[in-house]
């Protein structure tokens, strides 16, 4: 049975950060801590923080801006987390609400209603509960039937939910499958981190498989799916209830992002390289049949050297876009904001890839074809 991508959505937040609000803040931040620590800085019991710039976050990472659910908290340098107040129990969840509304744009585009789903996944680098499930929630909120579940696998969450979505369509439990992938990520952002505080932004995307038959015109053929680990604490948030973080105390970093960029960048590249071309063999494909790869923003230089493994060549802009400029890292939605925003122009027969990589390591590729 042929399974395809019907159809995408996306939201993104009104509010924004540049890098340079977002430099303004932590440099308030750097200047108040060195100065009240003046004397340990003296005596080299502590080490002085050393300010950030535009032009480090942008040849580190390649970002230039962000879409922020809050923005006066996140800038604020007596809190510098975003303020996002809780929710009553009878309210439809935060994460919930920009899931669905990702979910309505995806079924508009495809011509569904929600009750044409059959099942809806939630797939994050970080859900806001344990329980009740958030697709549960969604698929309320939604009317659409069937059942829900989350999944979480970091960045990687939007591929690995899609392979699910395609597995669960090719055994015949649904004919169609709605991925909602919300990544708020600015929650657990250690903004007095220069190495991190520029990383992430907030978005949320849906990714609505189906199977072919019953498809719109246009979608997309998954060709062939392929997903990988690898342990490695290079990328690690110890948050959870076992060690509950106390608010008051934010400087707890290690229940925050944190990474060892280097290392990640060494490991995950040749990780990622490897596997694509692995998978493209599996399938019969060469590089010059891709007319287009959509990668996980997490940055840009990873994203180029990647591209460039595989194609033999620097990739270009329309080989492999980039939308890290705008989004900055939405973790699992990165690939996807990618696919959405630059797959409109493809033709009937046309290749492209969705891969994403993240902690675990996680890496997932998606090979799709352009239907007519």
């Amino acid at each position: 049975m042929t399974v395809v991508i019907s159809a995408t959505g996306l939201y993104a937040p009104s509010n924004s950060v540049s890098n340079a609000e977002l430099v303004a803040s932590y440099n308030e931040y750097v200047e108040r801590f060195n100065a009240a620590n003046a004397a340990e800085i003296a005596t080299g019991s502590v080490e002085a923080l050393q300010p950030s710039s535009v032009e480090f976050i942008e040849k580190a990472s390649g970002i230039k801006h962000r879409y922020v659910l809050e923005k006066e908290g996140l800038l604020d340098v007596e809190r510098m987390v975003p303020n996002i107040p809780d929710r009553s129990n009878d309210d439809l969840s935060l994460m919930a609400e920009v899931s669905v509304i990702a979910g309505k744009q995806a079924l508009e585009r495809a011509g569904r209603n929600a009750a044409d789903i059959d099942a809806v996944i939630c797939s994050c680098s970080s859900l806001q509960r344990p329980y009740p499930a958030l697709a549960i929630e969604v698929q309320d909120a939604l009317g659409a039937g069937g059942f829900g579940y989350d999944m979480n696998v970091a960045c990687s969450s939007a591929t690995f939910a899609i392979q699910n979505a395609a597995d669960i369509v090719r055994a015949g439990h649904a004919r169609s499958v709605l991925v909602v992938n919300p990544e708020l990520c600015t929650g657990h952002l250690n903004l007095r981190d220069r190495d991190t505080h520029f990383i992430f932004g907030d978005a949320a995307v849906a990714i609505l498989v189906e199977r072919a038959d019953i498809a719109p015109a246009g979608a997309w053929a998954i060709l062939g799916t392929k997903l990988q680990t690898r342990f490695s604490n290079n990328i690690r948030n110890n948050f959870g209830f076992l060690n509950r973080c106390d608010p008051e105390h934010r400087d707890d970093v290690d229940k925050l992002i944190i990474q060892q960029g280097r290392k990640v960048f060494k490991e995950v590249v040749p990780m990622v390289s490897e596997m694509i071309l692995q998978h493209m063999a599996e399938l019969d494909l060469k590089p010059t049949d891709l007319r287009r790869m959509w990668l996980h923003q997490a940055n840009s230089n990873m994203n180029r050297l990647i591209a460039e493994r595989v194609l033999g060549h620097e990739a270009s802009q329309d080989e492999s876009p980039t939308v890290l400029d705008e989004y900055g890292n939405t973790a699992g939605a990165g690939s996807i904001i990618a696919f959405h925003n630059h797959s409109a122009d493809l033709k009937a027969g046309d290749r492209g890839l969705i891969c994403s990589f993240g902690a675990g390591y996680s890496a997932g590729s998606i090979f799709v074809q352009k239907a007519a």
